[in-house]
């Protein structure tokens, strides 16, 4: 067999995560528990997996290159032999990929090969371009339009705790890990997640999902707040138009202490530009640890996520 066990894949998320503080947690467990929700309203075949969107690094080259990745993801103890036969993507990411192409983002689904037994290092990746006129075959794991590095780079010196990622959600982020140090250990290149792209009946919507707790300012009264850097990559998607929009999910929790749900909120970018305050303020701590500079969004500008806002987009 070629296959990675469960213990496998949270050694290698050890050595390829530099830290997991409660915040990034938070959002891995978010990503999950959105899918289940679209899964439990009939959404589930709607939205596309999560994945990768690259731009070009170096003077003169920085952002003129980009492309999307989605990979299938990786079963515990399922075998992945080099030369298997390789599967289909859906026809939903076919869509949703050549909404993509449309606006110039170049964009492929990945599928992985395990070379050797129980080695989570041994992943080779093999690419299919979608949103072409005509059906691609698989190639091989190279990028036109990216700066090679010189030398490889160790992206796997870590030590963190990943014990409190539940194991339900190790397959799905090993994989995306495994896929994103895969491309920088050869390309030069700046790398932002992807949660999901929703199909939506008229547009086409990348997603950018956030666990929150509404705050309140005395200007606006109760708000979310989005991180600057997710700001600009919705504004990156807007900047192409087409048919490509973008919306901000939030999953609504009650208090930081039980987590429970109280709402699934959303709302598109144009409104975000339209609603979002123009100074900036301090937010809490980032994914990264950092202090996080967030836009306040006025919480009465969001649509509460369900069937019927759903089939409206």
């Amino acid at each position: 067999m070629s296959a990675l066990s469960l213990s496998d894949m949270q050694s290698y998320l050890s050595r390829s995560i530099s830290s997991l503080n409660q915040n990034k947690l938070n959002g891995i467990l978010a990503e999950i528990e959105f899918r289940e929700y679209l899964r439990s309203i009939g959404f589930a075949d709607k939205v596309s997996p999560g994945g990768w969107i690259i731009r070009s690094k170096g003077v003169g080259n920085f952002g003129h290159h980009t492309v999307a990745l989605f990979p299938e993801t990786i079963t515990p103890d399922a075998s992945y032999p080099a030369g298997r036969t390789l599967p289909d993507p859906s026809t939903g990411l076919h869509t949703i990929c050549s909404t993509f192409h449309a606006i110039g983002i170049q964009s492929f689904f990945c599928a992985p090969e395990v070379r050797r037994e129980h080695d989570s290092t041994s992943v080779a990746w093999k690419c299919k371009h979608l949103g072409l006129p005509t059906d691609q075959p698989f190639g091989e794991f190279t990028f036109a339009g990216f700066n090679e590095r010189d030398r490889r780079y160790n992206f796997l010196r870590y030590g963190t705790d990943v014990s409190t990622i539940p194991h339900h959600a190790i397959p799905g982020q090993f994989t995306k890990e495994n896929l994103r140090v895969s491309f920088a250990s050869i390309y030069i290149a700046e790398i932002s997640d992807i949660d999901g792209v929703f199909w939506g009946r008229q547009y086409t919507y990348p997603i950018e999902i956030k666990e929150k707790t509404a705050a309140t300012d005395s200007g606006m009264g109760e708000y979310f707040g989005l991180d600057l850097g997710p700001f600009v990559k919705l504004a990156y998607y807007a900047a192409k138009k087409g048919n490509l929009h973008s919306i901000f999910v939030v999953k609504e929790i009650e208090n930081t202490e039980t987590r429970r749900i109280r709402n699934w909120w959303f709302i598109r970018y144009d409104q975000i530009a339209q609603y979002g305050s123009w100074v900036p303020s301090g937010g809490g701590t980032s994914m990264m640890g950092s202090a996080s500079t967030v836009v306040k969004i006025p919480k009465s500008e969001f649509t509460l996520l369900n069937e019927d806002s759903l089939n409206s987009l």
